[in-house]
């Protein structure tokens, strides 16, 4: 299986360089290239790729609209994002998290690196490390435009109470294989929970369980 993926970045020449590194392996190519966010949502309907790499800041439409564009849109639900941003410094990933973006990455990240997210979140995982969870969990997440939703506790009895355990976990930070020491399970069991989960609250994915967790109440936000 090939992963198609569609470059959104205003610079031309980290585009090129992107491309070159994407094509150069075997399981994936570069379908086409956008300069600003209003192209990257034209062409992600044109050519519904897997993934779209996704720059935060773009003349015109940047990646945050984008993001919010193409998760919106139910004729790309099997395409992700991954944002290219640095946790530290970027007060806009819980809203693109919140829109759907799948991962996160910083424009220094190794080839390796790279490639790696790129099949990650093409394969419908988040890339999210715990590190990164709390880091967007204190940073992002604690303001006051992540304020609960009303909605989600109604959803959240949807949920057993392993469920809810597990995504609690999740929200925390915590790896498959963290949560399933701490519960004395297996990692298989922990990504069914994870799963079952993001089904019945209507996730993309473990980024977006995560926030659901925050919004809902499950879990409070570090103080």
């Amino acid at each position: 299986m090939t992963i198609r993926v569609l470059l959104a970045d205003d610079q031309a020449l980290l585009r090129a360089t992107f491309r070159i590194l994407i094509d150069s392996c075997d399981d994936m190519e570069v379908v086409d290239e956008a300069d600003d966010g209003s192209k990257a949502v034209t062409l992600a309907r044109v050519y519904r790729p897997d993934l779209v790499l996704m720059d935060i800041r773009m003349p015109g439409t940047d990646g945050l609209a984008a993001t919010e564009a193409i998760c919106a849109d139910d004729g790309l639900r099997a395409t992700r994002i991954l944002i290219l941003t640095t946790f530290q410094t970027d007060e806009h990933v819980a809203r693109a998290v919140r829109a759907g973006a799948s991962g996160f990455l910083g424009k220094d990240v190794s080839a390796e690196a790279l490639l790696d997210g790129i099949r990650t979140v093409a394969a419908g995982e988040a890339l999210l490390s715990p590190a990164a969870t709390r880091s967007l969990i204190s940073r992002f997440l604690a303001t006051p435009e992540a304020a609960a939703d009303p909605s989600l506790p109604g959803h959240l009895a949807a949920l057993t109470a392993r469920e809810r355990e597990v995504t609690a976990l999740a929200a925390e930070g915590k790896s498959n294989t963290e949560i399933a020491e701490e519960l004395f399970v297996s990692p298989l069991t922990v990504r069914t929970h994870v799963q079952r989960a993001k089904t019945k609250l209507g996730a993309r994915d473990r980024a977006q369980l995560v926030v659901f967790a925050y919004q809902s109440g499950l879990v409070r936000p570090p103080r």
